[in-house]
């Protein structure tokens, strides 16, 4: 396991206490799990995304992570409809574990309202919060 120090945080990423990060890139905010959740899942087997489409409120359920060690349900960082899903990752999971804000990103979102990303924690707070789990 990483120590927070080893751990890869980009300061341009919002971060949830459920080890999600969210970036914001014009019309809309892509979304992934960060380097603390697939280091504490090693190994990244399967992935189950929603559809195009498809639309969440903030902390609903999206996805499905499974690893060697345990299956993890994923909650959605801001509200919004789907519209783009990262394809490769049906073929090659372990990009999560690779290369989790780049290659292995989930989904893209059009969020509903972009002022929720507000609520999320910056790099600081989230290693912050690391630090007293």
């Amino acid at each position: 396991m990483k120590s927070t120090d080893e751990l890869d945080l980009p300061e341009d990423c919002r971060y949830d206490q459920d080890h999600g990060w969210a970036r914001h890139d014009g019309e809309k905010v892509r979304i992934g799990i960060n380097d603390y959740a697939q280091d504490q899942l090693g190994e990244i087997v399967y992935v189950e995304l929603p559809h195009v489409g498809d639309t969440f409120e903030k902390g609903e359920e999206f996805a499905t992570v499974e690893s060697v060690k345990a299956v993890y349900d994923l909650i959605i960082l801001i509200g919004g409809e789907v519209i783009a899903i990262n394809t490769a990752l049906e073929n090659s999971p372990q990009l999560m574990n690779k290369s989790p804000y780049h290659e292995g990103w989930m989904i893209d979102v059009k969020p509903s309202d972009p002022r929720e990303l507000e609520g999320l924690m910056t790099k600081d707070s989230y290693v912050k919060m690391l630090m007293e789990l």
